[in-house]
């Protein structure tokens, strides 16, 4: 099967990704390795590892990449992602939390240091060539931004050359004081393509359909997307001033009523930045035909929580959910290919779907 996927770089006569990429099994597959092994990804936040010493496995998408990782706080503060396999016979080395300055293999005896390098290993006296520079455990790329850890596995571009761009746009806000939020953070679950929830999210071309009271403060004639390397923003504009952003005069966007910068990340992070905070929405992938959404808060302005655009977050997310299973029934049609981009309302879709299509054509 030809799995080539053209979208034009002119949005005026571009196409939109073909409905096979929605629904194909084998591309669902190659996007694996051709997209979300070559990017950054969202882990958490340092309070998920806050002391010294502290070892911590996590699975990164367990049911779509299954990447075993351990995450590791040393004795000098400094936070590793390493891979939590054994260079031996591939055993998880940790199971659970712990504190330790070791991770030693439960099969074998291997040893390693919590920076991965390989110290010891029973029985290996004979063995010519060893140790080795890949006994040492895989040492994932990774970087810390305002509490939110990223992590590469074989990234494609820098994240910092991403959060740095960011913070030049949003860096008036006091988000070195942002605290996780357990109440207004849950997950969902989609019966629809990992691809066609970040699609509808980087349009604002469907809030007066699918949105009526989000519609009612935002103002809708000044939506705004601004396209980027690796990552756009959506500007929307509040009808109230009192619920829109506080901008100081130096700032490029002072006397602008502001009520939230929407960012998404390629392929599947978004970063909604509000008066009272930040909103994180990560879309990972179950299935061809599922996915699931973590939602994710950090306040450092309660009082300003449940206004303007941020008003009902999860009533938007019900919303957006219903519309994108409704889609995901739709393209399964013998009768639906493919689609157009509105020039004005649709940049961001058009530069994902351009991404999505130089990722997977890449050799």
């Amino acid at each position: 099967m030809n799995n080539k996927i053209h979208v034009d770089n002119d949005i005026r006569i571009a196409e939109t990704l073909p409905a096979k990429f929605y629904k194909n099994q084998e591309i669902f597959e190659i996007v694996k390795e051709k997209i979300f092994l070559r990017c950054w990804h969202w882990i958490g936040d340092e309070s998920m590892i806050s002391e010294k010493n502290l070892t911590l496995p996590i699975n990164l998408y367990p049911e779509f990449l299954d990447e075993p990782i351990v995450i590791i706080r040393d004795e000098k503060n400094d936070i590793s992602f390493l891979s939590n396999v054994c260079t031996h016979r591939g055993n998880i080395l940790v199971k659970e939390k712990c504190i330790s300055k070791k991770i030693t293999c439960s099969y074998h005896g291997r040893r390693f240091n919590n920076k991965g390098v390989f110290e010891f290993m029973p029985e290996f006296n004979e063995t010519k060539n060893f140790p080795r520079e890949c006994e040492n455990l895989y040492k994932f790329p990774s970087y810390s931004w305002k509490k939110l850890l990223f992590l590469g596995l074989n990234p494609g571009f820098k994240i910092e050359n991403v959060l740095n761009k960011i913070e030049n746009r949003i860096g008036f806000l006091p988000l070195n004081y942002i605290k996780p939020d357990l109440k207004l953070s849950k997950d969902y679950y989609i019966d629809a393509n990992w691809a066609l929830y970040c699609d509808n999210y980087l349009e604002g071309f469907h809030v007066p359909f699918v949105h009526k009271d989000l519609n009612e403060v935002l103002d809708y004639k000044n939506y705004q997307t601004e396209i980027d390397d690796f990552f756009n923003l959506q500007i929307g504009y509040g009808k109230n001033k009192s619920e829109c952003f506080e901008i100081p005069k130096s700032h490029k966007d002072f006397g602008k009523n502001i009520a939230a910068y929407y960012y998404w990340i390629f392929p599947n992070l978004m970063l909604n930045f509000y008066p009272w905070g930040i909103s994180i929405n990560l879309v990972c992938p179950l299935s061809k035909s599922k996915s699931k959404i973590l939602f994710r808060s950090y306040v450092f302005n309660e009082s300003k929580l449940n206004l303007g655009a941020s008003g009902d977050l999860d009533k938007v997310e019900i919303e957006d959910e219903e519309i994108v299973q409704n889609v995901q029934k739709g393209i399964k049609s013998s009768f639906y290919s493919t689609g157009r981009f509105s020039p004005s309302m649709e940049k961001g879709v058009h530069h994902f779907h351009l991404l999505i299509s130089k990722f997977l054509n890449n050799k």
